[in-house]
């Protein structure tokens, strides 16, 4: 670690810290544009089914900022594009099998699609958050949410060419840790009492043991975002068929990622956002009691659809039957299972193995911040655990790869060049 800290500053990797400085720049913008609020709307909105958006934007949606949609249109967009792919729209299964020339094309029409979802959502909110507005203010509401989507587009995609990791993704990390400096100072409000000595000490005591939990919560995630099972394959050789070379076949614990909970999010999340729409009050109370998240029957429903979600994505993903086929292709074969269907078959149970692991720690990790509000007295800014944690460390793991590799290749070259 500390190698590749000294590494970053030797004089030979300069343009490489020109992309890191450029990658905070670029979320330095975006931070200054959560702040930048939409005239007319209040700036103290109940966030209620709408938390997960919100702690994505960096609180930009509490404030409805020009910036309060953030990049979750082209999210969205994203996972239905990846849904139609499956053989659904044949055009978009062709162009998914034409390589880079296929992907741009996908690539502009997934922009095309989270653009219109995008001023979509933005009427509906307008329309939800604007009391007696006119036809023109909530189309003006939603250009301007519509407009701000576009522009945090563009800023990752410059992160993405100029900078360091997906910018999308860097996007959504950096709302998510602005948060963090303000949860732990409410932590911290809430737990350490300066009336007497004991009670400040015992304060600091639970502070301390919050920080300890929160950050072995972190562990967990890492663990789990790195574990995998590997299946061992061997490759028979075409020019001597007694040498084999032998190589692994790797599963992640959790192949799906975070999309599982953004899906479950986002369905859950429906009612609420047509009972707000509509503005029935018989509805919002419905939901309230029986389908938010922080009711026992909306945990359970949430928990439900993280898993069935999981097993969903990670089969969109991981198809056995195409594995098994290159794998024969290729000469491959797993050791004591027979190609075919008896190797499609042996995925498909390993795949289901781990995926329950995985889904379940999922679904107990992103439902942790609703049980540790019903248990404890701290202000429901506070939390351990939750889908931003599970966000951030993904995000984190996938830029730090990408500055080791670079690191690396840069080491290469220059050992080579000596030589």
């Amino acid at each position: 670690m500390f190698t590749k800290i000294k590494q970053l500053f030797s004089p030979e990797n300069k343009d490489l810290r020109k992309k890191i400085y450029f990658t905070f720049f670029a979320l330095f913008v975006f931070k200054i544009g959560t702040a930048i609020t939409v005239p007319g709307v209040d700036q103290n909105l109940d966030m209620g089914f709408l938390e997960l958006l919100n702690l994505m934007g960096g609180g930009a949606m509490q404030n409805f900022s020009i910036f309060a949609l953030g990049v979750m249109p082209y999210i969205t967009a994203s996972i239905v594009m990846s849904l139609l792919q499956m053989g659904i729209v044949p055009y978009f299964t062709e162009l998914s099998k034409q390589g880079t020339t296929g992907r741009n094309k996908l690539n502009q029409i997934t922009r095309i699609l989270g653009i219109i979802l995008a001023f979509i959502q933005g009427y509906m909110f307008s329309f939800a958050f604007i009391e007696n507005g006119t036809v023109t203010e909530y189309l003006e509401v939603s250009l301007v949410l519509t407009a701000g989507t576009a522009f945090l587009l563009w800023i990752g995609d410059q992160i993405t060419m100029k900078g360091l990791g997906n910018g999308t993704s860097m996007i959504i990390m950096a709302g998510i840790l602005a948060s963090v400096p303000y949860m732990f100072t409410e932590a911290w409000s809430g737990l350490v009492d300066t009336a007497t000595t004991q009670s400040m000490f015992l304060g600091v005591v639970s502070f301390i043991v919050f920080v300890l939990v929160y950050i072995g919560v972190i562990l967990g995630v890492l663990y789990v975002q790195l574990a995998e099972r590997r299946l061992p394959i061997q490759y028979a050789n075409k020019s001597n068929n007694s040498t084999k070379q032998k190589s692994y076949l790797p599963f992640k614990i959790n192949s799906a990622g975070v999309i599982p909970v953004i899906f479950a999010s986002a369905l859950i999340s429906v009612p609420a956002l047509v009972a707000q729409f509509a503005k029935n009050e018989d509805w919002m109370l419905f939901v309230n009691k029986w389908l938010d998240l922080s009711s026992p029957t909306g945990l359970i429903l949430f928990v439900l659809f993280v898993v069935l979600f999981s097993y969903f994505y990670t089969f969109v993903q991981i198809k056995p039957k195409e594995m098994a086929e290159k794998l024969n292709q290729n000469g491959g074969y797993i050791p004591g299972v027979r190609p075919g269907e008896e190797t499609v078959n042996y995925v498909n149970k390993v795949l289901i193995r781990i995926t329950i692991v995985g889904s379940l720690f999922l679904a107990f990790i992103a439902g942790m911040p609703y049980v540790f509000s019903a248990i404890s007295s701290l202000p429901t800014s506070v939390s351990i655990g939750g889908t931003g944690l599970i966000i951030v460390v993904g995000v984190v793991l996938e830029a730090y790869k990408q500055l080791e590799s670079n690191l690396i290749s840069r080491s290469y070259k220059r050992r080579v060049r000596r030589r």
